[in-house]
């Protein structure tokens, strides 16, 4: 998430990052579920396919 502009807020269980208006969840457990992913990348004001890119 950081190629989309997110930086780390905070950690600990979980991930919090932000980009300065929008803050996202993502937990540190592998795998992450697939509707969880979609979800955090919806959360993100990203499209899978913006999401994909980024990969």
């Amino acid at each position: 998430m950081e190629k989309a502009g997110f930086w780390i807020a905070r950690q600990g269980g979980h991930i919090v990052m932000t980009n300065g208006e929008r803050i996202i969840t993502i937990p540190r457990h592998n795998p992450v579920n697939a509707l969880t992913m979609g979800g955090i990348v919806r959360d993100a004001g990203l499209t899978v396919e913006e999401f994909r890119k980024l990969l």
